[in-house]
């Protein structure tokens, strides 16, 4: 009795330690379905998500392809304009008077021409007629590709007006090129209000037998300077305040007429230079630190002043943009 008893109590025992080991086994087994449909999901979400991620991948692999295509096309078109305008800097060069021609007729000089960008709407001009040498600084409108085509336009002004209508007085040819510029704009269906800024210089071949050369100016905008030798500062002719193109009211220009000395040195010149931001303060050039630095150097030969004026002129612009082409044409009498 003792035996059966013992014995069911030790069945009693078992079958508990059984049903407490079932149970943790069943929420064992339902936390591992849990679990499993958990996995399902977390399974159809990575799948979904690598679905999603291949998408992205493959449209952003498209955007690659068509960024290439397009950065190869706009190389291209890069390429093409590029070879363009390098081809009108050479057609623009060749239009520029020789440095020969120059020098066959003028001892002492120097062009100081930086353009802005690869073509320059800033051009030097230089022609002889009869007993006279005839040259010039001008400032086309605009610069870059814009300003070398109204740079050709009006350089082929100055020619007409000398060869064509056989002018020689300064004054008289910058009002025939005007009405040329005029004339030739007004074919455009636009009003077109383009033309230069000039200083134009007529100067005699020889000396007079006082040693003295004759000289005739006139200038849109653009003055002429004379650093006379006996004094060592600089004698200002103006010029008109009017341009050679379309303008609200239009007079004849002036041609003023003076006396030059032996010694002497004449500059003529665009805006480009004076007007270059930089220095500390990131300002202005201005035309009184143009004519300060052209007398402080008024010794040296004409190359040392070219070289000069360009070191100083790269020194004040610093790493600040070139604003402008510069032209700037010296000669030593």
């Amino acid at each position: 009795m003792e035996n059966s008893e013992s014995n069911n109590k030790r069945l009693w025992e078992i079958n508990e330690q059984i049903y407490k080991q079932k149970k943790e086994l069943d929420q064992e087994l339902k936390a591992l379905e849990i679990e499993k449909e958990q996995l399902k999901i977390d399974k159809e979400e990575i799948q979904r998500k690598n679905s999603k991620l291949w998408d992205q991948s493959k449209a952003i692999h498209d955007e690659k392809e068509r960024i290439n295509k397009l950065r190869l096309e706009i190389e291209a078109r890069h390429k093409e304009i590029t070879d363009s305008i390098v081809y009108a800097q050479r057609l623009q060069t060749a239009i520029l008077p020789q440095k020969k021609l120059i020098s066959s007729f003028l001892n002492e000089w120097f062009i100081l021409f930086k353009p802005k960008d690869i073509v320059s709407g800033d051009f030097y001009w230089f022609e002889e007629k009869n007993d006279r040498i005839i040259f010039a600084a001008a400032d086309s409108t605009g610069h870059g590709v814009p300003g070398a085509m109204v740079s050709v336009i009006c350089n082929s002004g100055l020619n007409r007006s000398l060869k064509e209508f056989n002018l020689e007085d300064p004054g008289e040819i910058l009002t025939k090129t005007r009405e040329i510029i005029i004339e030739a704009f007004e074919k455009s269906h636009d009003e077109v209000k383009d033309g230069m800024d000039i200083a134009l210089v007529s100067m005699s071949k020889e000396y007079n037998s006082d040693g003295s050369r004759d000289l005739n100016f006139a200038g849109a905008h653009n003055p002429l300077w004379i650093l006379r030798k006996e004094t060592g500062k600089i004698e200002e002719i103006k010029s008109d305040r009017q341009p050679v193109g379309k303008y609200y009211k239009t007079v004849d220009f002036n041609t003023h007429s003076v006396k030059l000395q032996k010694g002497d040195i004449i500059y003529i010149f665009s805006d480009g230079y004076d007007s270059q931001f930089g220095g500390e303060k990131g300002k202005k050039f201005k035309s009184l630190n143009m004519k300060n630095l052209i007398c402080s150097i008024k010794d040296k030969t004409m190359t040392e002043q070219k070289e000069i004026m360009n070191n100083r002129f790269e020194e004040w612009r610093g790493n600040l943009e070139q604003v402008d082409d510069v032209v700037v044409f010296g000669i030593k009498v």
